[in-house]
Parts: C-alpha cells; sequence; structure tokens
C-alpha cells in the first residue's frame, strides 16, 4: 500500500477543515473552529491500487504561515482551497502556489496539485465566477473543480482526482480515467 502525504492548503475559513472532515468522516462542520494543524488517515482504493491518505488540514491564519514551507516540504500533493464567496482568498492561491513550487524546487508538470474553489452552495455570495477560477487554472497548468462540503458536492471526486494526479506524476502510473468533473482539465 501506498502512503500519500496530502497537504491541504488555503486562507483562514475557506472550508480546508469542513472538506477534509467531509471525506474522511462523511460529516460536515458548519462552525468555525481555527485549526492550527490537524492529521486524519483514510485507507482509500482508486484505479484499482490501495492507498493510505495522510491529510494535513493546515492554518490558514497568518499567525501560523510560517509552519507551511515544513508542511510543503513535507507533503506529496496539494489541495489548494479558496471559497467562491472570497475574492481575496482566491487571490492568496498564486503565492501558495508558487512557495510550493519554490520549496520542492520543481516544476508545476512534476507536482500533483488541485485547485478547489469550495462553498458551491453559497451561490448567492460568490464573488469568484468559475470562469474566472477556471482561466487562472489553465495559465498555471493545474486542475481546478468547485465543491461543498456543506452538500457533499465533489468531496470524494476532488481528492480522487489528487491521487490519481499523484499516480501519475510521481509513481509513474497513469491509469487515470479521463472523467470529466466539473471544469478544467480534471482527472
Amino acid at each position: 500500500m501506498n502512503n500519500i502525504k496530502l497537504v491541504v492548503l488555503g486562507a483562514g475559513s475557506v472550508g480546508k477543515s469542513s472538506l477534509t472532515i467531509r471525506y474522511v468522516h462523511n460529516e460536515f462542520i458548519d462552525r468555525y473552529d481555527p485549526t492550527i494543524e490537524d492529521m486524519y488517515r483514510k485507507v482509500v482504493e482508486i484505479s484499482g491500487d490501495h492507498f493510505m491518505l495522510e491529510i494535513m488540514d493546515t492554518a490558514g491564519t497568518e499567525t501560523f504561515l510560517a509552519m507551511r514551507d515544513l508542511y510543503i516540504r513535507n507533503g506529496q500533493a496539494f489541495m489548494l482551497v479558496y471559497s467562491i464567496t472570497s475574492k481575496s482568498s482566491f487571490l492568496d492561491l498564486e503565492s501558495v502556489k508558487d512557495q510550493i513550487l519554490r520549496v520542492k524546487d520543481m516544476p508545476v508538470s512534476k507536482l500533483p496539485i488541485l485547485v478547489i474553489g469550495n462553498k458551491s452552495d453559497l451561490e448567492n455570495e460568490r464573488q469568484v465566477q468559475s470562469q474566472e477560477a477556471e482561466k487562472a487554472c489553465a495559465k498555471w497548468g493545474l486542475p481546478f473543480m468547485e465543491t461543498s462540503a456543506k452538500t457533499n458536492m465533489n468531496i470524494s471526486s476532488a481528492f480522487e482526482c489528487l491521487v490519481r494526479e499523484m499516480q501519475k506524476k510521481t509513481l509513474g502510473k497513469n491509469k487515470s480515467s479521463k472523467k470529466k468533473a466539473n471544469f478544467c482539465h480534471i482527472c
């Protein structure tokens, strides 16, 4: 069984913990409790292979940004999360992506990274249009999808997509199906 160290990054209150807890425990937590660092484990089967996902749910607050280099150094796959209701959380992602590339000292084509627009259930509060995110992700060379931890939309698909990216880019396998999710060039 392959172990994958997956790191969930993004600004505070974008739903990183809600996404992770929904995926691991199939529960939705709607109260905001700022995370410092939480680790979750889940065994999954994807494309016929078994994986132990070690999911690091990281702090999004400025206080703990110094720890981000360490998370990135130890991580193997990265989920960059923003809230569709927060333009600033979306704009922050480019610097997070650049930090990953700098710390890992690798081109984006070699790193399993997935951009997630979370809180898609809050369409009436949307500040980041899907097309804007698609365009940025295409420019960055990264897959993108929108999710809702509250309604469980695309949660499993997002984590499975990231594992498939890991299979393709670092484990040397290309069993990935070309099944489309919501946007961009998805697994």
